[in-house]
């Protein structure tokens, strides 16, 4: 039930298995088919695996902003996106930060937010991530989500050093 007006969502995307850097790719195509009117992609990010199991392989991670049409709702888009994941194999519930195919994360839709057992926005650790705050700042720097006073930049530039995150070179 939208309101008439277009809204920003922000996802997060990520992928260690398989060929994460591929995986990442090819879902962005998917979400370009999604009802929206533009969308924008950050570079793909290489990035040290963040409270995952030991050995855990180096992920790739990048963020897409899309401009939603009106009548799309987080949980509609929620719904798309789990979609996605499914077709790459991702099993959901099977493990705290395990190793995936495709990680396909919803951050932030407009000024929503929610408090649900599905659905949490923004997303509740998104601001102290470093690998979902270096993509995102190439495509909405100045984006301040609800429930925080500074912009996404800002909450970069505030972190500290413990992960490692790499712009790959674009292909």
């Amino acid at each position: 039930m939208g309101n008439g007006l277009m809204t920003w969502a922000y996802v997060g995307l990520g992928a260690n298995l398989g060929n994460p850097a591929l995986a990442v790719r090819l879902a962005m195509q998917q979400m370009a088919s999604f009802p929206i009117k533009e969308m924008a992609c950050s570079s793909m990010w290489e990035t040290t695996p963040v409270a995952c199991p030991p050995g855990s392989p180096m992920f790739i991670n990048a963020v897409a902003g899309l401009l939603i049409e009106p009548a799309e709702t987080p949980e509609s888009l929620l719904d798309r996106l789990q979609g996605i994941e499914r077709e790459f194999g991702r099993q959901r519930g099977t493990g705290v930060n395990e190793p995936r195919s495709l990680d396909l994360d919803l951050l932030a839709f407009g000024q929503e937010t929610r408090s649900t057992a599905s659905l949490v926005l923004p997303h509740p650790r998104a601001h102290r991530r470093r690998f979902v705050l270096a993509p995102w700042d190439e495509i909405a720097p100045d984006l301040i989500l609800p429930g925080q006073s500074l912009p996404i930049r800002a909450l970069l530039a505030r972190l500290g050093s413990g992960e490692m995150v790499r712009r790959m070179a674009d292909e």
